[in-house]
């Protein structure tokens, strides 16, 4: 992966298999800013980021799509059955993917300097899904919101973009349903309107 990527180096792995059962602890650098997020996901007040950190965020998941994935992260049979149940749609194919982190939000970001942490689920992505994911939890900040869709408009206003939004959406909402994101499901759900003109279904009352 590109040094350009801003993430934590990794400088040591140890593995041990006890049998049953198997351990992996990393060893990688210390990280002395705060996440942006500590409690949730999803944005609750403006962070106030300088430029210089949209930048760097930029610059790092342009710098990680050319990265050779280890896996495929989002499948197209997940998606086959979600978008009907929290969506209302069919879902579209998957066709163009590009290395991702598939985890892109608000407690896995660091304050300036930008340290882009959580590195479990990085892998193939739709495209726009990445830029999606940290938009759509930024919805109960506008203004956040907003500066996500100006700094990516290049990505999520495309047809593959759009796709990779509506992905992002899905998971999102399939969360809500097990009984996250209470405050930000309604905003969620109006977005998903927005962006495919159908509205989606009824929400089932939590389950585990």
């Amino acid at each position: 992966m590109s040094d350009k990527v801003s993430r934590p180096h990794l400088h040591d792995l140890y593995r041990w298999d006890g049998g049953e059962y198997v351990f992996e602890a990393e060893l990688i650098d210390y990280i002395a800013q705060p996440v942006i997020s500590p409690e949730t996901p999803d944005l609750t007040a403006d962070p106030d980021l300088p430029d210089c950190w949209w930048a760097t965020l930029r610059e790092s998941l342009d710098a990680l799509s050319t990265a050779e994935p280890p896996r495929e992260t989002i499948r197209q049979s997940w998606a086959d059955r979600v978008f009907p149940e929290f969506l209302g749609i069919p879902a579209p194919a998957i066709a163009e993917r590009v290395t991702g982190h598939a985890d892109l939000q608000w407690a896995n970001l660091t304050h300036d300097p930008l340290v882009i942490l959580d590195w479990e689920r990085w892998g193939a992505v739709p495209i726009g899904y990445d830029p999606a994911m940290l938009y759509v939890n930024s919805l109960r900040v506008p203004a956040v919101a907003d500066r996500i869709r100006t700094e990516f408009a290049h990505v999520l206003d495309t047809p593959a973009g759009r796709i990779g939004e509506q992905i992002a959406l899905a998971e999102m909402l399939q969360a809500a349903g097990r009984g996250w994101y209470v405050e930000l499901a309604p905003l969620l759900r109006r977005r998903a309107e927005e962006l495919t003109e159908v509205r989606p279904p009824a929400p089932a009352h939590p389950t585990a």
